[in-house]
């Protein structure tokens, strides 16, 4: 199998408008990005047909989220078949937000992870231990039956990158060293910056990061380009 290109997700999460997402977006499309370099950008979902339709068709868009069936009764929700009608071919799932601000259990996010592959999208599925957790020891457990509910919900792993996430680093300026990203896993997002992002993009397990709050700053194109 050929290996997988070098990816960078960005997640705008909850933030940005018309304005300042139009002024990244912009900033986006006229950077000299690598070709070698997977770049796919999450979008608050009232902003996904804007972001699909503003940004250059190299550069992948990705719902934050999607619920696990095509259609219904679920208020607030969006369906993989919505957020393909509109062009976007990814979304994230399983991040730590999502499980621990809003509850989504392991099983739930299995479920929308099998539901969003059979729909055709890719999909950014996020793992990760809280502090806690890493202080009593049980990273691996907890780590493992997150990523065994993802997995035995997957049949082609070639649209599915995995993100190791964690949860204590996010937001924190605390960032996973090398040797905490779980060889295995293979991406790494905590505080990804474009200080520190040649240094982690160097390391010989880490094949991508996914971001948070640089994603919305210009130094996104440094993050972009860190493996070359």
């Amino acid at each position: 199998m050929a290996p997988r290109k070098f990816f960078v997700g960005g997640n705008w999460k909850m933030n940005g408008d018309k304005k300042s997402l139009g002024e990244l977006i912009h900033t986006l499309n006229g950077a000299k990005l690598s070709a070698d370099t997977e770049v796919v950008c999450g979008a608050p979902s009232i902003y996904l047909d804007f972001a699909r339709q503003k940004l250059d068709a190299k550069i992948g868009v990705a719902a934050q989220n999607c619920y696990k069936v095509p259609k219904g009764a679920f208020t607030g929700e969006i369906s993989p078949a919505m957020i393909k009608d509109i062009g976007a071919a990814w979304v994230i799932l399983g991040h730590s937000e999502r499980r621990h601000v809003f509850g989504e259990s392991d099983e739930l996010i299995g479920q929308k992870v099998a539901h969003a592959l059979a729909e055709g999208l890719g999909v950014i599925a996020c793992i990760g231990e809280k502090l806690d957790e890493r202080e009593a020891g049980i990273t691996e457990k907890v780590v493992f039956e997150q990523t065994k509910a993802i997995a035995d919900n997957v049949k082609d792993w070639s649209k599915v990158v995995l993100a190791y996430e964690p949860v204590w680093a996010i937001g924190t300026g605390k960032t996973a060293t090398p040797q905490q990203v779980l060889v295995s896993l293979k991406m790494e997002q905590g505080s990804v910056t474009g200080a520190n992002c040649k240094e982690l993009a160097s390391q010989h397990d880490v094949d991508g990061f996914l971001v948070g709050g640089a994603s919305l700053k210009p130094e996104f194109v440094d993050i972009i380009n860190a493996k070359h």
